[in-house]
């Protein structure tokens, strides 16, 4: 009896004593958690260490990572296994990528403002894309689409760093620009070359997609391979792009990449994204990218003059031929001018263009690529076919007779050039003189001039120059009406503008 008392006494002390014990745990926990809400938020340096952390990842460089999402990655301690192409590149190339965001000013105008011809209202559109330093100058390359209309550019870095950017110069034909921010802010890139590319090899796209839609500054990458080089698209905005000879990659390229670097195994750039084949909207493994060769020799362009320079050989070729011997169609001269860089060659109407610097020509895109990438001044080695036998000749080439042409203000913002024989092989125009509209700015709009047109007459005065028509233009002006009627060539079709006032 005495026995089984003494076992109930011990078993209700043990109950007392692990009921203190937890009250004393979880008021333990109470203050913890009142001290946490409630402190003053400034701990002593011992207490802001934090405890260690065995399942804390560690970078590339080999120790604890840092909260930031953009240090400096480092492959000298990561194994061979985990050193793949995509990891090279994206340790070597995403320092250098930005992206980049953009505003313009659209008018709009309902119906009801243009039947009482009042002026619309304005609204802000912002536009995202990529883009990669290629020195440490600030100048950052891009796609013309990107900046295309920007009143505004702000590129921001992997950090989150904006910076204004100037635009230096754009290039609609190539879908290529540039813009510089202050220098030292974003390393270059390395640059690689697009002129040995092997189908297969591997192939790291980088850049910014969907912009912020994640609400990160830094690049994403994604991989693939160089699916195929030397592929010629055709643009589906209907506008006149050279997207030729481009990269062809299924590394997914999605809106907002664009502008960005496409990469190689040894974290070199070796294009620019630029577009998509989809029927979704997103990536179908159809991507390209232009060349970096072709990119870079825009880029010097645009840097040294603010626009690119066309080359020019002073002679046309043809590629829709009847001849069922010839290869793929392969460019036929069909007229060659005198005094140009061709006719100083030796070429002549009759000729098969076989190369140009030792690359394939199949058909006329080819060689007008060849001239694009080769540039104004360069000299180039040119292959063709005679008679059955394959000549060789070199030349340098000249800027297009349009960019080397004196162009004269006869109206605020309307620019002329006389055209010449040269400017009418250029442009393939159906008619050889007159004054051709070079530019139209908007203090011209009024006249309903368009670049490209020819105006062959004034008020029934015939036109055969520029000269010609500032002279009219000036003699109309004075005139009691000051109204002028032009008889103008468009394209193919040739006929009469609206009359409008010249003051």
């Amino acid at each position: 009896m005495r026995s089984g008392n003494q076992i109930r006494m011990v078993i209700a002390a043990l109950g007392r004593v692990l009921v203190a014990a937890t009250v004393l745990i979880f008021a333990g926990l109470g203050v913890g958690a009142l001290v946490t809400t409630l402190g003053d938020g400034t701990p002593t340096v011992e207490e802001s260490r934090p405890a260690p952390n065995p399942f804390a990842r560690t970078s590339l460089a080999g120790g604890p990572s840092t909260p930031t999402s953009t240090a400096a990655q480092s492959l000298a301690d990561v194994s061979g296994a985990r050193r793949t192409p995509t990891v090279i590149a994206a340790a070597r190339v995403l320092p250098s990528v930005v992206s980049l965001r953009t505003e313009r000013t659209v008018q709009t105008q309902d119906m009801f403002n243009r039947f009482f011809n009042r002026g619309g209202r304005s609204r802000i559109e912002s536009g995202l894309g990529s883009g990669f330093a290629i020195d440490d100058a600030g100048t950052i390359v891009t796609n013309a689409h990107v900046v295309s209309g920007a009143d505004r550019i702000e590129v921001v870095d992997r950090d989150g760093q904006r910076f204004e950017a100037e635009l230096i110069g754009s290039d609609e034909l190539t879908d290529l620009a540039v813009v510089r921010i202050p220098a030292g802010r974003v390393p270059a890139a390395p640059l690689g070359a697009s002129s040995s590319l092997l189908i297969g090899e591997p192939a790291v796209a980088l850049g910014n997609p969907s912009g912020y839609a994640l609400r990160n500054t830094e690049a994403t990458v994604t991989s693939g391979v160089v699916s195929g080089v030397g592929r010629d698209i055709q643009s589906s905005t209907g506008q006149e792009v050279l997207y030729a000879d481009m990269i062809q990659t299924d590394a997914s390229i999605n809106p907002g990449n664009s502008g960005g670097p496409l990469a190689n195994a040894d974290g070199q750039v070796i294009g620019v994204n630029s577009s998509i084949f989809s029927r979704s909207g997103g990536s179908e493994g159809l991507g390209f990218a232009i060349p970096i060769d072709r990119a870079l020799v825009v880029a010097a362009e645009l840097l040294e003059f603010g626009r690119v320079r066309r080359p020019w050989a002073g002679m046309q070729v043809l590629t829709d031929r009847q001849d069922p011997e010839s290869v793929f169609g392969r460019p036929l001269v069909v007229e060659v001018l005198e005094d140009t860089p061709a006719a100083g060659a030796g070429l002549r109407a009759g000729d098969e263009i076989v190369t140009l610097n030792g690359r394939v020509i199949n058909h006329d895109l080819d060689w007008q690529v060849g001239l694009v990438d080769s540039g104004v001044g360069s000299t180039v080695d040119v292959t063709f076919r005679r008679d059955g036998r394959e000549l060789r000749t070199r030349f340098r080439l000249d800027e297009v007779p349009t960019g080397r042409a004196e162009r004269i203000e006869v109206l605020a913002g309307l620019r002329l050039i006389t055209v010449t024989p040269q400017i009418q092989q250029e442009l393939n125009l159906r008619v050889d003189a007159g004054a051709l509209i070079a530019s139209v700015g908007e203090e011209a709009r009024g006249t309903r001039l368009r670049e490209g047109d020819v105006i062959l007459s004034i008020n029934r005065n015939e036109v055969r120059s520029a000269e010609d028509a500032g002279e009219l233009f000036e003699y109309y002006a004075r005139s009691r009406d000051g109204s002028v009627q032009l008889y103008i060539a468009r394209g193919t079709e040739i006929g009469y503008l609206q009359p409008f006032r010249v003051r």
